[in-house]
Formats: structure tokens, C-alpha cells, sequence
């Protein structure tokens, strides 16, 4: 019930007449190595999901422009990206668990894989919208291909490549809970699953709603920072 769910987020007697302390009252404890408070399960799985994301941000936007900038490129990754951006998270946990051997590396590198797709996908989309026009001021004023990326390519491609981290980041996010549910450890994810194995739904429920509440803010933050770097926008304002 809703007051069972109060009880078990912040405190009190729940309906069975027993004294709860509640998950959010001292969401800093560490009673041990493997019992800790929700905020520290939650900045866990936020470590992990930075790693991944950091790592697809810096393979995925240099991939994006060569990807855009060459025909040959596009035609060489194009099949890959197609045959290896629908596979679900879950599918690789197992080949990335038996390569690694660790929780971590494995967490991160599933991340990684499965979030690297939108990034790459709108940085091309990026480069291959900059108009033939600054192109060709690019040629008469004979840029060095350095020069052309970042004074006629990298301007333009900006926007599309904040879209494609805000599209990486929310997959980041979703991600992580499921492999931490799968591997276990120390994270939101297996908290969740740890509390469905105590039959303690409840916390189930409150679980549920801290992932949905930082994943509303992660997007919130990076649709800002995506806003800030968006000259279209600025130009409206």
C-alpha cells in the first residue's frame, strides 16, 4: 500500500505493527563492505555509468566524423552499426563477463557497447548536414582537413552530437540497472533485486522510483548543456 511504501522511504510502524527504519532516513550508512545505504548504491551505479559513457563519447564522436566525413567510412561501418545497435544489453553480459572476469569492467564495457550507437549515428548526421557551401569556402581558403573539422565541421555537428550523448547517457542509465541485477555487487540495480529476494516490495517500489527520478534528472542536465551548445537555439532566443 502507499502508507507501506511511505513507511519503508522514510520510517515508522508499517501495518504489522513492526518499527521500520526507513531506506531514505539514512540513506548514508555502511554497516559493511556489502551493506550500505541507498546513496551509496546509487553513486556506485553512477561511477559505472559515466565510465561507459565517457569511454562511447570518446570512441563514438571521432568515429561519428570520419563516419561523415568519408563515403568509404560510412560504407565499411554502416553494416556493423546496423547488425550490432539493435543487440539488447542482456546479450552481451555473458561474453563480457567471461572476457573480463570482474563485475565492473563488465558493468562498464556492456554500458559502453550498447551506448555508443547514438553517438555515433548523430555526429554523421552532423557532419553530413554541414552545407556544401562551407565546404567550399573550406577548399577556396585551402583548410587543412584539422582546420575544416573544427572550423567548418564541429560547429555545425555540435548540436547533433549533445543529442546523440543525451540519447547515450538515458541508454547508460536503463543499462546499468539490468547488468547489476545479473552480476551483483554494490549498486542500485542489485539493491532492487536484492530486495525482491528479501520479498521486501516496498522497497521495490522505492527503488523504482529514485531510478526514474535520477534518470529524469541526468536527461534534464544534459538536455541543458545540449541547449547551451545549440547555436539553432541561441539564434531563435
Amino acid at each position: 500500500t502507499p502508507a507501506d511504501v511511505y513507511t519503508a522511504a522514510f520510517g515508522g510502524v508499517n501495518a504489522d505493527g513492526e518499527t521500520i527504519k526507513g531506506v531514505l532516513a539514512d540513506p548514508f550508512y555502511v554497516a559493511n563492505e556489502d551493506d550500505k545505504g541507498i546513496f551509496w548504491q546509487i553513486l556506485n551505479s553512477l561511477e559505472r555509468v559515466f565510465a561507459g559513457f565517457l569511454i562511447a563519447v570518446i570512441v563514438g564522436v571521432p568515429l561519428g566524423l570520419l563516419i561523415g566525413m568519408s563515403k568509404n567510412a560510412s560504407y565499411a561501418f554502416d553494416p556493423f552499426i546496423q547488425i550490432f545497435k539493435p543487440v539488447s544489453p542482456l546479450a552481451w553480459l555473458p561474453l563480457l563477463l567471461y572476457i573480463f572476469q570482474d563485475i565492473n569492467m563488465t558493468a562498464i564495457s556492456t554500458i559502453f557497447v550498447t551506448s555508443i550507437w547514438p553517438i555515433i549515428i548523430n555526429t554523421a548526421l552532423g557532419v553530413k548536414s554541414v552545407s556544401e557551401d562551407y565546404l567550399n569556402v573550406a577548399k577556396v581558403l585551402r583548410f587543412s582537413p584539422v582546420e575544416k573539422v573544427f572550423q567548418i565541421i564541429l560547429p555545425v555537428a555540435v548540436p547533433y552530437i549533445f543529442t546523440g550523448m543525451r540519447l547515450s547517457l538515458g541508454i547508460a542509465w536503463l543499462v546499468i540497472v539490468a547488468a547489476e541485477m545479473l552480476t551483483g555487487g554494490i549498486g542500485i540495480g542489485f539493491w532492487i533485486w536484492d530486495e525482491y529476494n528479501n520479498l521486501n516490495y516496498p522497497n521495490i517500489i522505492i527503488g523504482i522510483i529514485v531510478v526514474g527520478i535520477i534518470g529524469y534528472l541526468l536527461d534534464l542536465v544534459m538536455g541543458k548543456i545540449a541547449d547551451f551548445f545549440d547555436y539553432r537555439k541561441k539564434g531563435r532566443a
